[in-house]
């Protein structure tokens, strides 16, 4: 399922409103690539604008951060 949705993910359009940036890989990582424009750097901004914290390797904890269908969180 995580290859439908980088296909997904690269199909949208320009100005999209879809959250896109709030999918990152299974390891805690920002997935895209670096010859992207700057888009892992502008997702990283995003994420951190809201409220997402990563550690000196650019990780994020998926303990914390990841979502939950049922809303638990703990």
């Amino acid at each position: 399922m995580a290859r439908q949705v980088g296909y997904a993910l690269h199909a949208l359009p320009e100005g999209s409103t879809v959250p896109w940036h709030r999918v990152v890989n299974a390891r805690g990582f920002i997935s895209m690539r670096r010859s992207a424009g700057g888009c892992d750097v502008e997702q990283r901004l995003r994420l951190e604008r809201e409220g997402v914290t990563f550690n000196d390797a650019g990780r994020l904890s998926l303990e914390q951060f990841c979502w939950r269908p049922d809303g638990d969180h703990s």
